[in-house]
């Protein structure tokens, strides 16, 4: 790994501190270099904050350093005014002396532009280094802006013999160190979403309670609005958008949204996109699972199994024919990771 290669893992590094926070912007990370050595470095916390470069700017403690350094980061710096300054223009300003993108934002408002600014400028631009690694830390925002629809991670549990509950109704499948797990993941992804037979049947709260994180947006695909008020997912805890045929308009934290039952994946992911949703876990219950599997409508499966338990009636697991790309053990768990290519 070369020197350019090995700061821009650090700025991934310093990227990562804020997963599942940054929504709608980018995770960004960057290192400022003098002489082989880091005088500063920066992320980006939340919108409407500091970008990256700008903080890893600001933790320079001697500036006259700058035009004799290296700016390094991990997206490509954007070149219009939002919430806080073009930090190309920054850079540009500043003078520094070369600057290392990881990966290009494809972005529409950046795209290419920020490049060209620090370009015209007359400073030595690289980009494209560990260039994957950097768009898989983006996967959710780039997914968003290409594909127009969340990044969607499908996730359920299942015994040895291939049940989600035993003579369906409610049943503990998953040890507590994968329900820490599964806590994490919620924290990380910016929404959640269940149909109505699971929301029925568990009355979950889709919270994050056993990891540190904010709790994501939690969605309900209820056509006909058969879960009642009273349940879990109507509490204040989280944003919550309900999915329906039957009324629009919103209750507190609590928006509902129209929606066609005939075909409605199209129209659910056109919603989601709208809400700005940037990825979301699909928890389901076998029916809404399997629309997904069925439509090749996800980018990530995590399957979590129980060899030694048979339930041995009940709801069955969706058919899913596909190759773990990586298998983990959580004791006497397996945790299966799937990307569908």
């Amino acid at each position: 790994m070369n020197n350019d290669e090995l700061y821009i893992k650090r700025c991934i590094e310093l990227a990562k501190k804020a997963l599942g926070k940054t929504y709608p912007n980018p995770l960004v990370g960057s290192v400022i270099v003098h002489n082989g050595e880091i005088i500063g470095e920066g992320y980006h916390h939340k919108a409407g904050e500091n970008h990256a470069e700008i903080n890893a700017i600001n933790s320079v403690k001697n500036k006259d350093l700058i035009p004799e350094s290296t700016i390094y980061v991990s997206l490509e710096p954007c070149a219009h005014f939002g919430k806080t300054p073009p930090c190309a223009l920054k850079i540009k300003e500043l003078g520094f002396k070369k600057v290392v993108i990881g990966a290009m934002d494809s972005h529409d408002k950046v795209n290419g532009k920020g490049k060209k600014i620090i370009q015209d400028a007359g400073i030595e631009v690289a980009s494209g280094i560990l260039e994957e690694e950097c768009i898989e830390l983006n996967k959710r925002f780039f997914t968003y802006h290409e594909k127009k629809r969340p990044y969607i991670i499908l996730k359920w549990a299942e015994s040895g013999d291939g049940f989600l509950d035993k003579d369906f109704k409610p049943t503990a499948i998953s040890n507590t160190l994968v329900n820490q797990f599964v806590h994490q993941l919620r924290a990380d992804e910016h929404a959640i979403l269940v149909g109505t037979q699971t929301a029925l049947n568990d009355n979950p709260s889709l919270t994050v309670r056993n990891a540190e994180g904010t709790n994501p947006v939690r969605i309900l695909i209820d056509f006909d609005l058969k879960v009642p008020s009273k349940f879990n997912l109507y509490n204040n805890e989280a944003k919550t958008l309900v999915l329906n045929a039957v009324k629009e308009g919103s209750e507190g934290p609590i928006q509902f949204i129209k929606i066609n039952k005939e075909n409605f994946l199209p129209e659910l992911m056109e919603a989601l996109y709208k809400e700005q949703i940037q990825s979301v876990i699909i928890e389901g219950g076998r029916f809404t699972l399997q629309q997904f599997i069925n439509a090749d409508l996800w980018d990530e499966a995590i399957v979590i199994r129980n060899e030694n338990l048979k339930l041995e009636n009940g709801t069955k697991a969706p058919k899913f024919n596909h190759t773990a790309a990586t298998i983990e053990n959580f004791r006497d768990n397996t945790v299966s990771f799937f990307r569908l290519k």
